[in-house]
């Protein structure tokens, strides 16, 4: 323990310098603006200098802004105490706001009113630049702006963003709790989605891959540069803090190296995210060496990619010498930060360029595109065969990125508890293996090509991701080795163990985990799913179709979590309910199969009428879709109606077991008892009749 005197010795970088790194991004903006070009006007129309410039600046300015509201409001939420005082927690509850909260709060309400600034000039300068028309209160671009942003999906997309970042400035100015700053943390993140729709990925070939590899590139930015520059922005109050509160206040000596751990980790996966996202991103849009070195966005790319090397060796740096070391090495530690801002915001105003540049692949469809290829953005693939399910890949990023996290977390999870002597069950870790596997091959593999040209594809999807992968995910008790696995906080903070139990005893949870409203929610999803336009659009639509594999993945798991799940729940049926609700979800399903196959009437006629494949008609096509639902929707379920058999038999058997042993600890004092009464009622006679 470091001597409570040493917290004197903490050094913080001052603001100024802060400032000064931040600005280097401008200088690098502004430089690559010159090589490439975008300062020049227009041969045909030109929006004139304030559009050309002021527009990388203003995207300069909201991403920065951005992932410091978010950031911001991650940090509040997870690393730093809400409350000062003792350990003890009813003390805590008592005390004050930390002042690193407060301060923490401050950052995040001050970089969403400039967020919210910021997303107004893109706005405008976006329509301004696309328009070729300079920004003026004339009443043609008034007319244009407000039909650019009520009718065209770059206004749309821009226009989403402006009213996230306001919601989330006008509800930071009064949230204060950990769990209401958390949700402003996700509505925040929510403004990655129109932004990886808009820009390069919006037509760009191979649109599943490009769009989400983009969600995850933003995703990993936002935390990661947010983070380092809400770590630089209180800087100079963790030194405060670090001299005037004491250990026993949770602030003292080791306040800066518990956040900066706790900042490590994060910005460690949003790293991996970076780069392999970056890599991907990179390969739709340049092509071969020579458009790498060759092409002004080749060579931005390329400077992009050194500046992200060099940053993962500082944060190696961070993490395997200075923060073991930050009280004797907070002047280096500092030092290293601004270097880095630096870097970042180097990097951030060149990909404010970058998003102005064209790369050098077409990013445009063909002029002989096929039906399939307008509708989906992919060429027809070979026509289906059984083995064609299992050799037809289309990697889906963002489920790959969530499965290999998944896959990875809950291998480590067991590596931990097995270390401490806790032991867990193997079948429950390849049970869980099992449903990611599952669940990569059905968005990835051919269910995923198939899912959108043909309603059997799509179905062979739909059951699989809400009936099969469940069933694996929900044995392998994910939450259990979770609450055996995680650390338990002590500090004041909520850590993923503090945010898991609080979700599972929420509210929330006891409703949509209540066995009525779980297989309510489980078999009318379906009716609203293709009765309703929500089918189309999750056709349509990139953002549908990932809206609906979560909806129709989590309906799935708290089913089969409420039927056969071993995790913790508010309140869990009996066998006998759990029994009467999968017959009762069995035999809906095979009421819509029914209505379904009678039908002659093409779901979606518009989209699977028009793929122009010539395998099959297209209602023959539906009709064997229903009946694939309806054995993939059977099947699973008798595999649960016997896991609940036997999960009953079990518990009855254990609960046999428990009363032996109480009859045997106790001399059967019950039954003894209970006899002695019926004794004593024959000793007093029959009772008489009035």
């Amino acid at each position: 323990m470091t001597p409570i005197g040493a917290e004197r010795r903490v050094w913080a970088a001052p603001l100024p310098l802060t400032a000064a790194a931040i600005s280097a991004g401008l200088i690098a903006l502004i430089v690559a603006g010159l090589g490439t070009g975008i300062g020049q006007g227009g041969a045909i129309s030109d929006p004139g200098p304030i559009t050309r410039w002021g527009l990388p600046a203003a995207r300069y300015t909201h991403h920065l802004a951005m992932a410091t509201t978010v950031a911001a409001a991650i940090l509040a939420t997870v690393a730093i105490p809400f409350r000062t005082g003792p350990r003890n927690r009813q003390d805590r509850q008592a005390g004050q706001e930390h002042p690193l909260y407060t301060r923490t709060m401050q950052i995040a309400m001050a970089a969403s009113v400039v967020w919210t600034i910021a997303a107004i000039a893109v706005l405008v300068l976006t329509f301004s630049s696309l328009a070729g028309l300079p920004v003026s209160t004339d009443q043609g671009f008034s007319e244009g702006f407000f039909d650019y942003t009520l009718n065209i999906a770059t206004g749309q997309a821009w226009l989403t963003i402006v009213l996230i970042a306001g919601l989330c400035a006008t509800l930071l100015a009064a949230v204060r709790q950990p769990a209401g700053v958390g949700f402003l943390a996700v509505l925040g993140l929510s403004a990655i989605v129109p932004m990886a729709m808009v820009g390069h990925s919006a037509s760009g070939d191979d649109h599943t891959a490009a769009v989400n590899s983009l969600g995850l590139h933003l995703l990993g930015v936002v935390v990661w540069v947010g983070g380092l520059m809400v770590l630089a922005l209180l800087a100079p109050q963790i030194a405060h803090t670090a001299r005037n509160l004491s250990a026993r206040d949770q602030g003292g000596p080791e306040i800066l190296e518990t956040l900066l751990r706790r900042y490590s980790v994060l910005a460690g996966l949003a790293l991996v995210t970076v780069a392999a996202s970056g890599v991907i991103n990179a390969d739709l849009r340049v092509s071969g060496l020579d458009q790498l070195l060759g092409t002004d966005y080749g060579r931005m790319l390329a400077v992009k990619t050194a500046a992200t090397l060099a940053l993962a060796g500082i944060g190696f740096a961070h993490r395997r010498w200075i923060i073991p070391r930050v009280l004797s090495s907070s002047r280096l530690l500092w030092q290293l930060i601004i270097v880095e801002l630096v870097l970042m915001s180097t990097v951030i105003g060149i990909s404010a360029v970058l998003g102005r540049t064209p790369p050098p692949v077409p990013q445009d469809l063909p002029p002989d595109a096929t039906p399939a290829r307008i509708l989906t953005g992919y060429d027809l693939p070979p026509e289906p065969e059984l083995s064609n399910f299992f050799t037809l890949w289309r990697p889906d990023w963002l489920w790959i990125a969530i499965v290999l996290f998944l896959g990875i977390w809950y291998i480590r999870a067991v590596l931990q508890v097995r270390s401490r002597g806790i032991s867990w069950p193997i079948m429950r870790a390849v049970s869980w293996l099992l449903g990611l596997a599952v669940l990569l091959w059905v968005t990835s593999g051919g269910p995923a090509v198939y899912g959108m040209v043909t309603f059997s594809g799509h179905m062979i999807q739909h059951m699989t991701l809400t009936m099969v992968a469940p069933i694996f995910l929900v044995m392998g008790s994910p939450v259990t080795l979770a609450m055996r696995a995680l650390p338990v906080r002590r500090d004041g903070t909520r850590g993923p163990r503090e945010w898991i139990l609080w979700l599972v005893h929420s509210t929330w949870s006891k409703i949509i985990t209540h066995p009525i409203v779980a297989a309510v929610n489980f078999a009318g999803s379906i009716l609203l799913f293709y009765y309703t336009p929500i089918f189309g659009l999750s056709l349509e639509f990139h953002l549908g179709h990932i809206l609906m594999t979560v909806h129709f993945l989590l309906t799935g798991y708290i089913f089969a979590l409420v039927l056969i799940g071993r995790d913790p729940l508010p309140a869990r049926p009996p066998h006998f309910a759990r029994v009467i609700i999968l017959l009762a979800t069995m035999v809906f399903h095979a009421f819509f199969a029914v209505a379904l196959m009678s039908t002659e009437q093409l779901i979606q006629p518009d989209w699977f009428g028009n793929m122009g494949h010539g395998w099959f008609p297209a209602i023959e096509d539906q009709h064997r879709g229903t009946e694939l639902m309806w054995g993939l929707g059977e099947v699973p379920a008798v595999v649960m109606g016997v896991i609940v058999c036997i999960q009953w038999a079990k518990d009855d058997r254990r609960e046999t077991k428990r009363l032996d042993r109480e009859a045997e600890r106790t001399g059967d004092a019950e039954l003894e008892a209970y006899n002695e009464m019926f004794e004593q009622m024959s000793e007093k006679g029959p009772v008489p009749r009035s």
